[in-house]
Order: structure tokens, then C-alpha cells, then sequence
């Protein structure tokens, strides 16, 4: 049974290389990636994703020009404020995985309200990666560990998958079933390394500034064509081994063509 991606994430690439073709500015490219943003996360909800994470600054964006980095702080301050109503009429829930403390304190503080003034939606979980690496994720959810071994409240032959799972910034989240790379780069820069495990990978060279509804549907159309097998064979998939693993079927609606697929979610 084919089924639909529980938790799809998203690096968002391309802002840049879009605003230069056009003789712009970068920071008129993340500016334009903004409203990419919005369109991708309504349309994730109307369509029932119950996840969506988006890779909006990793740690090693901290090494641009210091000028990019005050802008792309500045736009997310502002996505923050203007945004969040809309966000909480949807039924959206935003969180953070990563490090919000690295922020400057005026976007780190818009965030926070908008965590806050959110926290009740029920329909979807917008994650945003902010000064996020996946190693370094790992790096300090193994530090926690070892400092509850050190403190003897650990034995080293305890610690299993999801002990180390639970200490990280990631550990609300389900795995990812459907990642997306705009911008035509095939690499996962250091994105969700542990979440990501057996996802669906999706590299397109849509510029992250275009990518539109179609290009989302498109993707979860992808993706239902997989056979998601996690290690086991195709016989043991078919036999239904795979739904004993927790993926959840496919709602009818879920079984429309992509053009269908936004003639129903644009109507919901």
C-alpha cells in the first residue's frame, strides 16, 4: 500500500544563485525564498503532512559575509511577527531544533513569541533548523550521555538508539520519510544525518525562490512510487511487514494525481 510521508524536510537551497542570474541582490533571493516558505507550509498542511522540517540556517551559514547573516536574521525576525497569525489559523505548531540561543536577541526573541503564540496548533509541526548541524546534534546528544554515565546514572551498555534519540534537539520529531533538496545540489549538508536514515531523497533543480505547490506535489507523487522497504526485502514489504513498522496508509484523497492533489487541498 503506498503511503503518505508522515514527515517531509526540506533544504531550502538556491536563493542565492536566483537573485544573481537576476542581477539581484543575495539577500532579495532570501527575501523571495520567504514567500516560497510560506506557500510550501500551507499547502504541507492542507495537504495533511503532520511534519515538516526546513533547513532555514545551519551552523556553517554563520561563516558568510557577516551582512548576509544580519539580513538573513532580520528576515526571520520579520517572518516570525508577520507570519504567525496565519500560522495559528492554520493549526500549525512551530518549534526549533538546533541552537535558538546562537541567535541575535531581537530574532531570537521573535521566534520564541512565535513558539509560544503557535503552541496549541494540532495539524502541523513546522520544525525550523536554526543554527542546526546534524553532527553536532549528535556530538552533544553523546556528551549528555556520557555525563549521565560519568554521574552514575547510566551504564555504557544502556545506551541504545533511542536513549541517544531522546537527547537530542530532534527528538519530538518522527524519522524523516521525504527529503527535498532545491537548487539542483545533490548533498544533504549535514542536515537531519541521524533522522533522515532510510528517507526518500528528492533533488530537484528548482531554485528555492520558485518552487511552487506543484513542485511539492510532484515530490509526494515521487515518493508514493517508492517501495519503502528499511532493510527488509521486497517479498517481506508486499507481505505487510512494512505496516507492522508504523507507517501509516494512505488517506483516499492521497491517491489523487498532483493536479488533483492541489485542486483539493486549495479547496480545504
Amino acid at each position: 500500500m503506498k503511503t503518505q510521508p508522515r514527515h517531509v524536510a526540506i533544504i531550502m537551497d538556491g536563493n542565492g544563485r536566483w537573485a544573481r542570474t537576476r542581477g539581484l541582490q543575495r539577500y532579495e533571493g532570501h527575501a523571495q525564498g520567504a514567500r516560497a516558505v510560506r506557500d510550501t507550509v500551507e499547502t504541507a498542511a492542507r495537504l495533511g503532512i503532520e511534519y515538516l522540517t526546513l533547513y532555514a540556517f545551519s551552523v556553517a551559514n554563520w561563516q558568510r559575509p557577516r551582512v548576509e547573516v544580519e539580513a538573513l536574521m532580520r528576515l526571520l525576525a520579520r517572518f516570525a511577527k508577520q507570519e504567525r497569525a496565519e500560522l495559528r489559523s492554520l493549526g500549525i505548531r512551530v518549534g526549533v531544533i538546533g541552537s535558538l540561543e546562537d541567535l541575535p536577541s531581537t530574532t531570537r526573541h521573535a521566534v520564541e513569541d512565535l513558539i509560544r503564540y503557535t503552541s496549541t496548533g494540532d495539524r502541523m509541526t513546522l520544525s525550523l533548523a536554526l543554527s542546526y548541524g546534524g553532527r553536532q546534534d549528535m556530538v552533544e546528544a553523546a556528551r549528555a550521555l556520557a555525563a549521565q554515565v560519568h554521574a552514575g546514572l547510566l551504564l555504557p551498555e544502556e545506551i541504545d538508539e533511542e536513549r541517544l534519540r531522546a537527547q537530542m534537539s530532534t527528538h519530538r520529531l518522527p524519522d524523516v520519510d521525504l527529503l527535498i533538496r532545491t537548487g539542483g545540489e545533490a548533498r544533504v549538508s549535514d542536515f537531519l544525518l541521524f533522522e533522515a536514515a532510510y528517507a526518500e531523497l528528492l533533488f530537484t533543480p528548482v531554485m528555492w525562490p520558485e518552487f511552487r505547490p506543484e513542485h511539492l506535489l510532484e515530490a509526494i507523487d515521487t515518493y508514493r512510487g517508492k517501495e519503502r522497504r528499511f532493510g527488509l526485502t521486497s517479498e517481506q514489504v508486499q507481505a505487510g511487514a512494512v505496516d507492522a513498522a508504523g507507517l501509516s496508509a494512505f488517506d483516499p484523497k492521497d491517491h489523487l494525481p498532483a493536479p488533483q492533489l492541489l485542486d483539493r487541498a486549495r479547496a480545504s
